[in-house]
């Protein structure tokens, strides 16, 4: 079984000219849905009296490109731009296009080298203040998998897939849809951004946060383990592996996905993720309601084949309950999909990992996420008012689980000797091009 690893579900009509899927305009688009716009809209320049144009629209002639510096023809979708970029703006955002970066995703965009790399050039408008409300869009078709989402808190974003899960909320796909509940101001008619975009201590970014940690979102994969089937070890055990590689690989994908990640140095990523990876994969078994029979994982982890010693079997089995212990735990708690994507983000961002380059970012988004979950746990369940401590404090007991323990388990049948550090590394830089050639994922 020697196929080429993909994710279960992509939008449609994504890549160009043969450039792989990376990351969609779902998180390309989140400086703007935060409203950090290095380049806020420029003010529309004053008509002209009866004696000819002012300084201003004389002024504006000589403008350049916000994105590539080339000679502007006029102000763009809230910025000045040239008819190349403001061209390949609307192209992309109409299309939903997708791109995937070769480099590190920090490619120079100026006339020269605007053509060389479109994930860059697409991130670069965004940040300079190109808004996608602003092209007209046509009607979305609806999908027939979960509960589609589309669009961020400024709108006309990629459509979003929220996963189905126990305990989830209609709040969810309003937050994954961008809405914070409270009425923001609404665009212009020709097109142009609102007036006052959403504060960045407001309860509207809190909101938007979240809604972009749900755009990150897999579909988690639902088990195909039925009750009675806890004796067949051998039909299961590749079942419970493949959902294991799949849990893994989406915990490597949300990442890459969720707000600021990608902009960290990606030693610091490698570094974040190679710290973190156990405690991520805890939460996505409890999130996807993972099977944790002892018998079938005893066989996964090979244990039937080669005998051990007793001491050591008693050992294992007890990290393995401690594993199951700690899923049950979420799992009591109800915990819905925002609160696991909080939970993730608290997690991933820490400053426990060794050489880190920006402990000081790191730790600011922590604490960001950290906020992010308390304003959604008080406003979303305001008869609970213990949840957001309850939640918190399940985190540091993640890291009882054995990292070693959970690769022995499900991990050590696929990649033999190779350290999962480096299967992790691999997945990251990868991308959707990842392929995991020792085993089927379809």
């Amino acid at each position: 079984m020697a196929l080429a690893m993909t994710p279960w579900r992509e939008p449609p009509g994504l890549g160009v000219g043969g450039v792989g899927v990376g990351v969609g305009l779902g998180t390309l688009g989140e400086h703007e849905l935060m409203g950090l716009h290095p380049h806020p809209p420029q003010s529309a320049t004053p008509q002209s009296d009866k004696n000819g144009p002012t300084a201003a629209q004389m002024q504006a002639h000589n403008i350049e490109c916000v994105v590539c510096g080339d000679k502007s023809s006029g102000k763009h979708y809230g910025q000045f731009t040239c008819e190349g970029c403001k061209s390949f703006f609307k192209r992309s955002v109409r299309r939903n296009l997708s791109y995937t970066c070769r480099g590190n995703r920090n490619c120079p965009i100026d006339q020269h080298h605007r053509n060389q790399c479109q994930y860059c050039r697409l991130k670069k408008c965004l940040k300079m203040g190109m808004r996608r409300e602003a092209v007209q869009r046509g009607r979305v078709p609806p999908s027939s998998h979960g509960v589609v989402a589309g669009g961020g808190p400024t709108g006309g974003g990629v459509p979003v897939v929220v996963p189905s899960l126990p305990g989830q909320m209609p709040a969810i796909a309003a937050l994954a849809n961008g809405s914070s509940g409270a009425a923001t101001p609404s665009s212009s008619s020709d097109g142009s951004p609102p007036q006052h975009p959403p504060t960045l201590n407001g309860a509207s970014y809190l909101s938007s946060f979240v809604s972009l940690l749900l755009r990150a979102e897999q579909s988690y994969p639902h088990s195909r383990f039925a009750p009675g089937m806890a004796g067949q070890n051998n039909a299961i055990m590749g079942d419970m592996c493949e959902l294991a590689a799949r849990l893994l690989y989406s915990a490597v994908e949300w990442a890459r996905n969720i707000p600021f990640f990608p902009e960290l140095q990606v030693t610091d990523q490698v570094a974040l993720l190679r710290l973190v990876w156990s405690e991520l994969f805890v939460l996505n078994a409890s999130q996807s309601s993972m099977p944790l029979h002892v018998a079938p994982l005893l066989a996964a982890a090979g244990l039937h084949a080669s005998p051990m010693a007793a001491d050591r079997v008693v050992a294992f089995m007890d990290h393995i309950r401690i594993f199951q212990e700690q899923v049950e735990k979420l799992k009591a708690l109800h915990v819905d999909a925002a609160e696991y994507s909080c939970l993730k983000a608290i997690v991933l961002f820490t400053t426990d990992a060794c050489g880190l380059s920006d402990v000081t970012q790191v730790e600011s988004l922590q604490e960001k996420a950290q906020c992010a979950l308390e304003e959604y746990c008080r406003s979303q369940y305001p008869q609970q008012p213990a949840r957001f401590g309850k939640l918190l404090l399940r985190l540091p007991s993640l890291r009882t689980v054995s990292s070693q323990v959970i690769e022995q388990l499900f991990f050590v049948r696929l990649v033999g000797k190779t350290p999962i550090e480096t299967l992790i590394r691999d997945m990251l830089l990868s991308g959707n091009s990842f392929n995991w050639s020792y085993m089927s994922l379809q």
